[in-house]
């Protein structure tokens, strides 16, 4: 009774929010906020009386943004701009879209009433400014292809992608989109160097210049790690390997005692005189007999690392200016512990058991060790190159 009771209350709370929440947005001019709120309201039991408010919310938020729309797309018909052309044809977008999310619901009443909401057909007009809008922003994109910048490519792109949204294939608006994306890509090349006065693995190299699992080309820009005929590489990339540093295989050992009480078996009880003592039930008492076990541990550490230090170089091919240069550092260790046992093996641990039931193994060659330690560089290196793109260029 009591949970039921506190599930009502806090249904009743929820909505005295909602509605509070309904309210502010109308007031604050967010007339489609409190239109999408109110609908899924009333998307259920919308002639419940607790959905009153809603209807009313509805109506009152539907007419507010239609008379603001309306208004705007008049105020803007008389300046007869063309860049307002966009704005009008996605006001009257607005306006449809506004009503047919309304029309499911009819009819609503209030206070027992049907509310009548004022529908108009924009068909002609959204078609009109489509046409105009698409003549515009067409011609716009037209200018852009003119100039010889890739900034401008990627602008006349998005103007011209706008248009084939809202009318499909409007002239020859695909291939123009596809020569403004050629246009506007920006090539990288990158090239390795090996300053380090050691063989790197091949395997390595490879991997590192494999953009493809970078995970970083996109729409606008690509990397390549083999020069491409015919394409002028607006910026270079140069990773340089300055010192590979791997430390000797090592073995060291340390000495640790265990110690510990454990029960070993069991043994009588026995009484003042030297008798075995019984319980209440006439049974022999037998207690746990505790015994103190030693041993010594001989924890054995294989260790080998590895460091790699690379230098990281970004140029502007057109300009020659070193946009960033960096340095990472990435480093591997290879770390083994076994054990050896002395005495009774009770005295150990779980974890001192594991380390006896391991062996010595073979020590990674460096090969493996540089291999393995270039998959680090590879995750640096990505994030530098993604920091480095968000900054310079906001890709």
């Amino acid at each position: 009774m009591k949970i039921n009771l506190l599930l009502i209350l806090f249904v009743i709370l929820c909505a005295c929010n909602t509605r509070k929440q309904v309210q502010k947005a109308v007031s604050y001019g967010n007339y489609d906020e409190a239109i999408a709120t109110s609908i899924k309201k009333l998307s259920t039991n919308k002639n419940a009386k607790r959905k009153q408010d809603y209807v009313f919310t509805l109506y009152d938020a539907y007419t507010k943004a239609n008379e603001r729309d309306l208004s705007s797309i008049e105020s803007l018909k008389k300046d007869d701009n063309p860049e307002m052309y966009r704005e009008i044809y996605e006001r009257y977008l607005d306006l449809d879209s506004r009503q047919e999310l309304i029309k499911p619901l009819l009819p609503l009443t209030l206070n027992g009433k049907t509310v009548s909401f004022k529908f108009s057909n924009y068909s002609d007009a959204i078609l009109r400014y489509t046409e105009k809008t698409s003549d515009h922003l067409y011609e716009k994109g037209l200018q852009l292809l003119e100039l010889d910048d890739k900034n401008s490519m990627r602008e006349a792109y998005n103007t011209l992608a706008y248009v084939e949204n809202i009318n499909p294939n409007y002239e020859n608006t695909r291939a123009l989109l596809n020569e403004a994306h050629e246009r506007g890509m920006a090539y990288i090349y990158v090239t390795i160097h090996n300053d380090t006065q050691q063989i790197i693995p091949r395997q390595l190299e490879e991997d590192l210049l494999n953009f493809d699992t970078y995970g970083i080309d996109n729409f606008w820009m690509t990397y390549h790690a083999q020069r491409a005929e015919g394409i002028a590489y607006d910026y270079a990339m140069e990773l340089n390997l300055k010192r590979i540093i791997i430390s000797p295989e090592s073995i060291s050992e340390r000495e640790l005692i265990r110690e510990k009480e454990i029960i070993d078996g069991w043994t009588y009880q026995l009484d003042s005189d030297g008798n075995v003592a019984k319980d209440s039930l006439g049974n022999d008492i037998k207690i746990d007999k505790i015994v103190t076990v030693k041993c010594r541990l001989k924890e054995i550490k294989q260790f080998k690392s590895i460091q790699i230090i690379a230098d990281v170089v970004h140029i502007d091919l057109n300009t020659n200016q070193v946009l960033d240069n960096f340095t990472i550092d990435s480093g591997f260790v290879f770390e083994h512990f076994y054990g050896r046992l002395r005495g009774d093996k009770r005295a150990l641990d779980k974890e001192d058991r594991v380390l006896t039931e391991r062996r010595r193994i073979p020590f990674p060659s460096n090969e493996q060790m540089v291999y393995d330690t270039g998959v680090d560089l590879k995750a640096k290196l990505r994030k530098h190159i993604l920091a480095l793109n968000r900054r310079f260029f906001n890709w």
